[in-house]
């Protein structure tokens, strides 16, 4: 199967459902992330090379119902009140398109859906900038590391994709989810 088994588009998308039942509500989560009609298998975080990242409304497109995908899942979970949950994936692109970039996840308990989309972003990025030997001090700031990899122009480009909600205050399920599907094309 070999290379037939990289895929070469990506997309990123995220979710949230609340219901008594905690299956229910990852159910839930899937549907309003659009993805609750395939069988996701979930991989590791590699970004593959070549691979380009489309747009969510794009990528639904190219599911089909029962369709087995490839998917690299955050996901997290709460029945206490008001308590507040977040689901990310953190992506980092390499410059060079023929090497493989990075995708993170990230899942918390009490970070809002900036914090926790920042920390899965700089996730990835570290995990990129330490393959492609970019030195840097791990314990600056996202910031000054942001100018650090823009600098070594050796990362191209970082994002995610976050999901962040507040405990049902009736004491419901509430899952958050947010997922990088791959796609053969």
């Amino acid at each position: 199967m070999g290379k037939s088994m990289v895929p070469n588009l990506l997309f990123l998308t995220k979710g949230v459902g609340k219901h008594k039942e905690r299956l229910t509500s990852f159910e839930l989560a899937l549907r309003d992330a659009g993805i609750a009609a395939q069988n996701l298998v979930r991989v590791s975080s590699i970004f593959p090379p070549q691979a380009k990242m489309i747009t969510r409304k794009e990528g639904l497109k190219y599911l089909s119902p029962g369709e087995v995908v490839f998917a690299v899942v955050a996901e997290n979970s709460t029945r206490e009140p008001h308590r507040l949950v977040a689901s990310s994936i953190g992506v980092a692109i390499p410059a060079d398109r023929n090497t493989y970039g990075y995708l993170s996840e990230h899942h918390s308990f009490g970070e809002t859906e900036e914090q926790a989309g920042e920390y899965a972003e700089e996730l990835a990025a570290e995990m990129l900038a330490t393959t492609l030997d970019v030195d840097f001090d791990p314990d600056t700031s996202w910031d000054e590391k942001k100018e650090i990899y823009r600098i070594s122009n050796k990362i191209v480009r970082t994002a995610n994709v976050t999901q962040s909600a507040i405990g049902d205050k009736r004491g419901l399920w509430t899952t958050t989810i947010a997922a990088a599907i791959l796609i053969f094309e």
